[in-house]
């Protein structure tokens, strides 16, 4: 197993990015660069491809392996945060539901925040029951700023939700 780490700079702050092989493991937002560990990772380029797309607007879906680590039931948060639409969002009792159970939402929102995949796995898409930004790792500024920029592709500039 080879796992290797890059970094992009993106709109909303610095990208460390970890893959596996062929699979990402990880993206998180970070304030500095450690030592980069990939140089040709064909897997870490197709990422950045793609995030570059997202950011400029032409890529809506990710199309690349994902392989986070967690229990099972973040993987299957994580799996149901896939099927909210790029510019759409939901909430964590929305989201609760979905999974088969409308108590869980506690969890639901604690496997949400431990999502290792950020962006792609787009966890920023869930939000509270009230309509209002709530929890975000990488801070409520950058939460915002990606729903506001999905919006923006889909419905133009007039379409701030935030």
């Amino acid at each position: 197993m080879t796992t290797e780490t890059t970094y992009y700079t993106s709109p909303v702050g610095l990208l460390e990015i970890t893959a596996e092989d062929d699979s990402i493991t990880s993206l998180y937002f970070v304030d500095e660069k450690a030592k980069p560990t990939a140089k040709n990772s064909s897997v870490l380029k197709e990422c950045i491809t793609q995030l570059e797309e997202y950011f400029s607007g032409i890529r809506k879906e990710f199309g690349l392996k994902l392989n986070p680590e967690g229990t099972e039931f973040q993987k299957k948060v994580w799996n149901e945060l896939l099927n909210v639409p790029f510019g759409k969002t939901n909430s964590y009792l929305d989201l609760s539901k979905k999974l088969g159970d409308a108590n869980a939402v506690r969890a639901v929102g604690n496997a949400n925040g431990s999502n290792p995949i950020s962006i792609i796995i787009p966890c920023h898409r869930i939000i509270g029951n009230n309509g209002k930004l709530v929890g975000y790792g990488g801070g409520l500024w950058r939460k915002e700023w990606l729903i506001n920029h999905e919006k923006e592709i889909i419905f133009g500039k007039q379409a701030q939700l935030f």
